[in-house]
């Protein structure tokens, strides 16, 4: 035990902040955690559970269509956005509710407060001063947004997620997973979708036939996605939001988000007071073991700007509590993180791209496989499924794998435990194939591309 109220404290209670304050509790850590909002973060409140949820929601239309090839038929269902929005929210709030309870149940102290250091040891709660041994910043990302002319008017993913009516035509800047994600929402519950990026093609930074097939794939199915082209300006008018674009054209919706990147949550906290070391963006820079400038302040999660993905927060928790409370040193492995990205058709990834493993290992084997899966062949959708193996072919070893369809993110779980391991294409190759199935594909390519 210390002389300070608590052994530690944590700001900021999403994932990775109430799995830190959970586990450092059971290894035997008096703990407390401060939000001001609600619990359970980006991923519970404005970004995996209720994105998914509109995922599912925006997929009915087309497997209603799809239905009628197996022999259903009768009235298109109709669709209200109030009822969708209150079930999301009500979900939302049972999901707030568990966080408070397995924070209870743990013994850790919840303070529905903002978190504001004074100094090294002492946080100031809206007026209420609490002391810890050791801080813990867990505060997450937030949506950034551009410096033009009429930004006011646009919302963000956080805004999506409460309009009260559905617009009629919708504008999306951006090209990354949230844009791409939010662009297949709006277009499937009806919407006239159009999304703008500045660059060549969507989703920079993954595999490029990972980006060529989603971009075709959107187009297909009705998304307008306008490449080379950024927004200069935005008018609100009685017609409604007006986009003048960097070639001098104009663009009218009724609604124009913004996807453009997310910036760590770490503004006027008393970070900079207190000499923790940031960058640019303001993520906090940290060590090995979370551990900030500041002797005993702690960072992880999206505030750190690493990989901002739910999973890896929670596991950079367990690392942090197990090596600072259960005395069990515990690096983290950054290593073959799968991923997934929600867009219609679904992207699973794990491992390293083709350009990504072309210069670590030079001489690389590339498998693919693109084909119209089983379920659309009576549901009349044109949408393909493609997917990728990239192979050291010194090793052998399989050093990527990347897939767009139906069911990629479920299907990428397992190929990613298989990577983890290291496996081999042979090993691959001499796994028993589930058919009729997609998944099976990953373990019948044989012949390498030219």
């Amino acid at each position: 035990m210390t002389d300070f109220d608590y052994d530690l404290f944590i700001i900021g209670a999403g994932s990775g902040g109430v799995r830190a304050a959970r586990m450092a509790s059971t290894y035997g850590a008096k703990v407390a955690i401060c939000e001001s909002y609600k619990v359970g973060g980006t991923c519970v409140v404005r970004g995996c559970i209720p994105k998914k949820l509109f995922v599912y929601a925006s997929h009915v239309a087309e497997d209603f269509e799809s239905a009628k090839g197996y022999g259903w038929s009768g009235d298109a269902p109709t669709f209200d956005w109030r009822t969708l929005l209150a079930n999301k929210d009500a979900e939302i709030e049972r999901l707030n509710g568990l966080y408070k309870q397995t924070l209870s149940n743990n013994n850790v102290d919840l303070y529905e407060k903002r978190g504001v250091l004074v100094d090294a040891h002492t946080i100031d709660l809206e007026g209420e001063t609490i002391t810890a041994d050791k801080i813990m910043i867990a505060t997450g990302g937030w949506p950034s947004t551009p410096d033009i002319p009429g930004i006011e008017h646009v919302i963000s993913s956080n805004e999506a997620f409460h309009l009260e009516s559905l617009p009629k035509s919708v504008i999306i800047v951006g090209g990354g997973y949230i844009a791409v994600e939010f662009a297949g929402i709006f277009n499937g519950l009806g919407v006239e979708t159009t999304q703008l990026y500045r660059r060549d093609m969507i989703l920079r930074g993954f595999d490029e036939d990972i980006r060529q097939t989603v971009q075709k794939e959107m187009f297909k199915k009705g998304v307008d996605i306008r490449v080379n082209t950024d927004v200069a300006s935005i008018e609100k008018t009685d017609d409604g939001l007006v986009a003048t674009l960097n070639d001098g054209s104009t663009l009218t919706a009724d609604v124009i988000m913004y996807a453009t990147g997310r910036v760590p949550a770490t503004g006027n906290m008393g970070l900079e007071a207190l000499g923790v070391a940031m960058r640019d963006n303001g993520a906090i820079i940290v060590d090995e073991n979370f551990r900030t400038s500041v002797d005993n302040i702690f960072s992880l999660g999206d505030c750190t700007d690493r990989l901002q993905l739910t999973p890896v927060a929670i596991a950079e928790a367990m690392a942090f509590t197990a090596t600072q409370f259960n005395n069990t040193p515990t690096p983290m492995d950054y290593e073959d993180v799968a991923t997934a990205v929600f867009s219609q058709p679904p992207v699973g990834t794990v491992g390293l791209t083709e350009e990504e493993a072309r210069s670590q290992y030079g001489d690389v084997d590339i498998y693919e496989s693109d084909f119209r899966p089983l379920f659309h062949t009576l549901g009349g959708s044109e949408e393909r499924t493609m997917m990728k193996l990239i192979v050291d072919k010194a090793s052998d070893r399989v050093v990527g794998a990347h897939m767009v369809g139906l069911d990629a993110g479920e299907i990428i779980q397992g190929v990613g435990i298989a990577l983890k391991c290291k496996a081999t294409k042979a090993q691959f190759d001499a796994t028993m194939a589930i058919h009729p199935t997609s998944a099976e594909e990953f373990v019948t390519m044989r012949d390498p591309v030219s």
